[in-house]
């Protein structure tokens, strides 16, 4: 009987992580500005995978769902950080780990452009990295961030005209580099 049990068994799973993994930590990366708690989400989704293959329905599926896992454990992550914050007597200060696509990316634009899309709300942030980093469509968006299309529409919408205040530029302009 070949099930979602077979179709996700080990080499199955390997497969996925040697596909997807690295996409996944840009994503959570960019996130959550740590390369080091991006790793250890996309870990965890790839753990919570491996123990609900057997009830996935549908294996290709996997990739959708791996993407859930990890902006549900960005925003997690990021709700803690929030949290520590506000009550912390000190704050913590992220430091990123250095990798070589970090480095190659790491012009005066490219961070000015970094930060201010982290200064954004969270859901305006993640539909911009799925649409533009993860290059998904608004129904993949949608899936993934558990809204309707309507909702990924207006995030992004919403989200390119506050990079535009941030950044002063227009969002025509932002829409048209797309």
């Amino acid at each position: 009987m070949v099930g979602a049990t077979d179709e996700l068994g080990g080499d199955a799973l390997e497969r996925l992580h040697r596909t997807h993994y690295l996409d996944l930590v840009r994503l959570a990366s960019l996130l959550l500005g740590d390369r080091g708690r991006a790793e250890e989400v996309v870990q965890d989704a790839f753990v919570k995978l491996a123990g609900r293959s057997r009830v996935l329905r549908d294996p290709s599926r996997a990739p959708a769902y791996l993407r859930s896992v990890v902006l549900n454990g960005a925003r997690s992550v990021l709700r803690h950080g929030k949290v520590v914050d506000r009550h912390a007597a000190r704050h913590l200060r992220v430091v990123e780990a250095s990798s070589a696509d970090v480095a190659a990316l790491a012009s005066d634009e490219h961070r000015r452009v970094i930060d201010a899309l982290r200064a954004l709300p969270d859901r305006q942030r993640e539909a911009l990295a799925l649409k533009f980093y993860g290059e998904l469509s608004e129904a993949e968006i949608a899936d993934a961030m558990g809204v309707s299309a309507g909702a990924v529409k207006t995030h992004v919408h919403r989200g390119l005209a506050a990079l535009a205040v941030l950044l002063g530029e227009t969002a025509a302009r932002l829409e048209d580099e797309r």
